[in-house]
C-alpha cells in the first residue's frame, strides 16, 4: 500500500478503480481491508475509484498511543482528499468513521460532494457510555481475554439475530472473529472517541447532501440514534436495513451497496 504524510503522521492507503472517487472510512478498529470483502468491488463495478485507508490508531499507519482526537482524525481524511487531489469527492463512513464523516462535512463542505452515514449517531446515551467506559477499564487493567470467548462477545454485540441463529453463518463468524487479533495502544485511543458530546445541534448547520443509513438490530448504535442525525442535518434522507447488526455492510452487503450506490447516483441537490 502507498503511504502519505497527512497531519503529521503516517498514513496507508489503498486507490482502487477509476471514476468518480469515493473516500471510505472505517470504525473503531477497523481496517481499510474490510471495505474490500464487498463495498470496494461493487463501487468499482458501478465505475467509482474507491480510497479505502488505515485510520490512525491502525498499523499501518500511525497508532499515536498518546491519544488524539476527531478533529486530529478529520484533519487526516482532509488532508488525504487534498493529497491525493480527490474534491470534491464523495465519502461513505460506518460508526467511528460516519462521526468523522459528520464533522468533515461541518468543518470542510468544500472537499465534499455528498455524505453516506452508517451505523451513525451524534450522541452518547447512557448504556453506550457505560458500555465504552467498561470496554477502557478492561483494555487498562491488562485482562487478556480467551479468544473463543473474545469472539463470541464480539458477535453476540455486532451481528443480527438472524445470523446469531444461522448455526453455517457463526460457524465463519467466530472462526473469523477468533483469529483477529485484539486491538492495541491505537485501538485503545480510538475507544476515547466514543466519549463524544451532542453534537446534533451543531449537524443543523451541514449543507452536504448527507444519507443515513441504519440497522435494525445495531446494539452499538441502534437506528433511533441515527434517525436522531437524519433529522439534525437538513435534507438529510434515512434508512433502516432490516436484520442487520452493527455491521449490517458485512451481514447484508447487497442491501447496503444499493443504498449506497443509489443515493449516489441522485442528481446533487435530490
Amino acid at each position: 500500500m502507498p503511504v502519505l504524510s497527512v497531519n503529521g503522521i503516517r498514513l496507508h492507503y489503498k486507490d482502487t478503480g477509476s471514476g468518480e472517487p469515493v473516500v471510505m472510512i472505517q470504525g473503531t478498529g477497523g481496517s481499510h481491508s474490510v471495505w474490500h470483502l464487498h463495498q470496494v468491488p461493487a463501487l468499482t463495478a458501478a465505475g467509482y475509484r474507491v480510497i479505502t485507508f488505515d485510520n490512525r490508531g491502525i498499523p499501518p499507519s500511525s497508532e499515536c498511543p498518546e491519544g488524539f482526537s476527531v478533529a486530529d482524525m478529520v484533519g487526516d481524511v482532509a488532508g488525504l482528499i487534498e493529497r491525493l487531489d480527490l474534491a470534491p469527492c464523495r465519502v461513505v463512513g460506518t460508526s467511528l468513521g460516519a462521526h468523522v464523516a459528520q464533522e468533515l462535512a461541518l468543518s470542510r463542505p468544500d472537499l465534499l460532494r455528498q455524505v453516506v452515514l452508517m451505523a451513525t449517531r451524534g450522541r452518547v446515551d447512557r448504556a453506550r457510555a457505560a458500555l465504552t467506559l467498561a470496554e477502557i477499564e478492561l483494555h487498562d487493567a491488562g485482562v487478556v481475554l480467551p479468544p473463543r470467548y473474545r469472539a463470541v462477545v464480539r458477535a453476540l454485540r455486532n451481528l443480527s439475530p438472524r445470523t446469531l441463529e444461522d448455526d453455517q453463518a457463526m460457524l465463519d463468524w467466530l472462526d473469523v472473529f477468533e483469529f483477529t487479533a485484539p486491538g492495541g495502544p491505537g485501538n485503545r485511543a480510538q475507544l476515547e472517541l466514543s466519549k463524544m458530546e451532542n453534537r446534533l445541534r451543531a449537524y443543523a448547520d451541514i449543507a452536504v447532501p448527507c444519507h443515513v443509513v441504519a440497522f435494525s438490530d445495531d446494539l452499538i448504535t441502534p437506528a433511533h440514534l441515527g434517525r436522531e442525525v437524519a433529522d439534525a442535518i437538513p435534507g438529510a434522507t434515512f434508512e433502516v436495513v432490516a436484520d442487520c447488526g452493527h455491521y449490517g455492510y458485512l451481514e447484508d452487503p447487497s442491501a447496503v451497496n444499493k443504498c449506497v450506490i443509489e443515493f449516489f447516483s441522485l442528481p446533487i441537490g435530490q
